[in-house]
């Protein structure tokens, strides 16, 4: 899978509901959204239903008159609905399983889900981090001053001494460094919790 670079004609066509830009959106994303999802659920049923409310937020969101106005940003908004309906999931799920002798204790589900929220924050950071410090240089520089930081790319291609353009080639070749280390983190994981 390659990572994509959306732009601002992409974001208007899926405002509009172009219905190529939507299958193509949904099928980009349902399998970035799966690959999180089987990480941390077994159920597929589950996994379904969350992906299936992630892109009716998304679309809700998106066509909306507040809704998203910045390609660039559709990534992370994707992914923090993501992680917001994941979260209510846990939520749902943890209510469902205590007694009615702890139902009067209304602060006990919050109280699970924001450690929870904090414990999924921390893991991703580390994550991201390990896999950063496995990069060579110069893609952990981009990576971190374009996707983290976010800092303005202009002043990014000055430091680095390219134009716009071949920023995006540089950004492209760091995203997909990342993703293959990504993955192969991912299969490590996966791997060592069916070997347990």
């Amino acid at each position: 899978m390659q990572f994509y670079a959306f732009d601002d004609i992409y974001l208007e066509r899926l405002r509009s509901g172009d219905f190529r830009t939507e299958e193509h959106f949904v099928s980009y994303f349902s399998l970035l959204i799966q690959l999180k999802l089987r990480s941390r659920l077994n159920s597929r049923e589950a996994i379904e239903d969350i992906r299936q409310e992630i892109f009716t937020r998304v679309f809700t969101v998106l066509r909306s008159k507040e809704g998203l106005r910045r390609a660039d940003r559709l990534g992370p908004f994707v992914n923090s609905v993501c992680n917001n309906v994941l979260l209510e999931y846990y939520r749902s799920s943890s209510r469902d399983t205590v007694s009615e002798d702890e139902t009067d204790n209304a602060e006990l589900p919050d109280l699970k889900a924001d450690v929870l929220d904090e414990v999924i924050s921390r893991e991703t950071t580390e994550i991201v981090r390990e896999i950063l410090d496995d990069l060579g240089e110069r893609d952990r520089r981009l990576l971190r001053e374009v996707f983290l930081e976010e800092r303005d790319k202009d002043q990014v291609c000055s430091e680095f001494g390219v134009d716009r353009d071949y920023l995006r080639v540089l950004l492209h070749r760091a995203k997909q460094t990342f993703k293959s280390h990504y993955v192969r983190y991912t299969d490590n994981q996966s791997g060592k919790g069916a070997a347990n």
